[in-house]
């Protein structure tokens, strides 16, 4: 046993562990400078919020050190276990939790509070890891991948009804584990799509020009349906000609269309396009019946599911999502300004950010930050303190050390022999990949105000235990690496 003991501690990345505890370090100091009020001197102090995140590090250091003393086998043995645990305790949460700030989400334990949803990622991903590492496994069986999909909806669902919409968005990013796993390309396609749609529909809901019925986000967007419906069947199909003819005359016919509409007879050029979607998905139909081709018929339904989602998500943003909501999609894509609303936030960061400088105004001397003019600035906004009281440098610095840490991870699961750590591992990757782009984007004003933590940064002792829970599982599963599951 001590001999295996010692093998685990050579084979440890001790270079993930140094960036770790860099970031650690790094992180507790931006949350002094964000929470430091004027006369405060002890940052040790219980009472305070630095003090506090300083037990949160220890205690996390105490946790990896834990992590790292169990077998490795037992992360594999008991993954369904802890996944289904997990799925009880937030089903628990809903019901007993306590309203705060409009979701139900945090567990109150004595003088501690703790967030079980930020603990489902890493029973999450072991869950995932598990079940893809069975032998018959293979992302392209329908069964499979339904299952798969289903581990990642089941905890979504559940933080979605503790009215966490933030939190849920975060276990998105295992799509990318099942990319990487042999999903089809598509799947990532129609996603990126799906964003594309609602941005350009939102953005450009107004009249293509005056007096015209026709809006120019429906109108674009239909036109980019028909483009990528063209466009699938060249990269998909290889067949130029059917692609070619798509192309060509629905282009023709739009512009004799609008010139029918400008010079002749005003009319909404939507219902031009509703035709040609649909001639195309006969079309393609028939292609389909010809040939004994059936990928024309997923063109055809690719077309069609396009369609449905842009005038579904119109339904969703209008009825669905909270008026708040609403308002900070709205704030980012332009369409408004309320500086004193939902845009608040954003504004007041950027000019934190913008006020360091280049080498930022030095440890506890940021005013914005000082001052309290950025909500939750030791949270889900400290990002800005780290601009503003180390400028442009300090800024760089931090994501250099992220960029490090993400590119070591993916070395790290790369190199895993079986599927178990790889997958776990490329698990690990996404949730870091998602929270730092959408904290930091958000912080920015280029994403949504969604409210999910900076790794390592954010106050509080669940993202911080979560994170480290999910990192050190792994590093204690590369670690015994060339043992067989």
């Amino acid at each position: 046993m001590s001999t295996r003991k010692n093998s685990m501690w050579k084979s440890l990345d001790w270079v993930t562990i140094c960036i770790y505890l860099v970031l650690i370090v790094c992180g507790w100091f931006s949350v002094c400078g964000a929470s430091y009020n004027y006369g405060e001197v002890d940052f040790f102090d219980f009472s305070t919020r630095a003090g506090k995140q300083f037990v949160w590090i220890i205690c996390s250091f105490g946790l990896a050190f834990i992590l790292l003393m169990l077998e490795d086998s037992m992360y594999d043995m008991f993954s369904y276990i802890i996944y289904i645990g997990m799925m009880l305790l937030l089903i628990v949460t809903i019901f007993i939790a306590p309203d705060v700030k409009g979701s139900r989400s945090w567990l109150q334990l004595g003088p501690v509070s703790l967030q079980p949803a930020e603990f489902a990622k890493f029973a999450t991903a072991l869950a995932l890891a598990k079940y893809m590492n069975s032998f018959s496994f293979n992302m392209r069986k329908t069964k499979n991948a339904l299952l798969v999909t289903a581990i990642i909806l089941l905890p979504m669902m559940l933080i979605v009804l503790q009215k966490e919409t933030g939190s849920a968005l975060v276990y998105l990013a295992f799509f990318l584990v099942l990319y990487r796993e042999g999903m089809p390309g598509v799947v990532l396609f129609a996603g990126l799509c799906a964003v594309v749609y609602f941005v350009v529909g939102l953005r450009y809901d107004v009249p293509l020009y005056e007096g015209s019925p026709t809006h120019m986000g429906e109108f674009s967007v239909l036109c980019m349906i028909l483009l990528v419906a063209g466009g699938m069947l060249w990269t998909t199909i290889r067949k130029w000609t059917p692609a070619h003819t798509i192309l060509i005359v629905n282009g023709g016919v739009i512009a004799i269309a609008w010139l029918i509409s400008k010079y002749v007879v005003t009319f909404n050029l939507v219902v031009t396009l509703w035709g040609l979607l649909g001639m195309v998905v006969i079309y393609l139909l028939y292609l389909s019946l010809k040939t004994r081709t059936f990928k024309y018929v997923g063109v055809a339904l690719f077309a069609l599911g396009s369609m449905a989602f842009l005038y579904s998500s119109d339904y969703v943003f209008d009825e669905i999502l909270e008026p708040h909501q609403r308002m900070r999609i709205k704030v980012v894509l332009g369409l408004e300004e309320d500086l004193t609303g939902a845009g608040y936030n954003v504004n007041q960061s950027k000019i934190a950010i913008g006020s360091g400088g280049l080498w930022g105004k030095g440890f506890l001397n940021g005013t914005q930050t000082k001052l309290k003019y950025v909500p939750e600035q030791d949270t889900d906004f400290i990002f800005c303190t780290i601009g503003e009281e180390k400028g442009f440098v300090g800024s760089v610095f931090v994501l250099i050390m992220y960029l490090i840490l993400i590119l070591r991870l993916v070395a790290l699961a790369e190199r895993q022999r079986y599927t178990f750590g790889r997958v776990y591992g490329y698990a690990v990757l996404s949730i870091f990949l998602f929270h730092l782009f959408i904290n930091i984007g958000m912080v920015l004003g280029l994403t949504p105000v969604i409210g999910i933590p900076l790794p390592f940064f954010s106050y509080g002792g669940s993202s911080l235990w979560g994170f480290t829970i999910l990192l050190f599982i792994f590093l204690r599963i590369d670690a015994g690496r060339n043992r067989s599951y």
